[in-house]
């Protein structure tokens, strides 16, 4: 049997606000979006990134929206990405950071709270 990631989801309770920040902001291609459905998919590589909506009524979104989703996107150059992304607003936890293990790492903040690791240092 094989197994292959689909998708990592982000659930999202301001879903117009999180689906711009993730494709214009951001930059990542959307391949779907159905607010009925309550899902969009972004093609970010060899998986998707799914943003969920769910219900800001619901207590169970409480519980899904705004949690470290452990996601980490690697890219060529995260300086300049870093640059760039700051230019248009996204919020960072803080510049990128070198860490011990030779890669280096910076932290973006989306609409919901959710924080997302930028991966630079590799052959991305």
């Amino acid at each position: 049997m094989t197994y292959k990631v689909y998708a990592v989801r982000v659930f999202s309770s301001n879903w117009a606000e999180s689906l711009e920040f993730y494709k214009n902001m951001i930059g990542f291609p959307l391949s779907f979006a159905d607010e009925n459905l309550e899902w969009a998919q972004f093609d970010v590589g060899s998986t998707y990134l799914g943003l969920e909506r769910c219900d800001s009524q619901d207590p169970e979104c409480e519980e899904l929206v705004g949690r470290f989703v452990g996601l980490s996107i690697e890219v060529r150059d995260i300086d300049s990405t870093y640059e760039n992304l700051t230019a248009k607003g996204v919020k960072f936890t803080g510049p990128p950071e070198k860490q011990t293990w030779g890669g280096t790492l910076a932290h973006f903040i989306d609409p919901d709270n959710n924080v997302i690791t930028l991966l630079g240092g590799s052959d991305a």
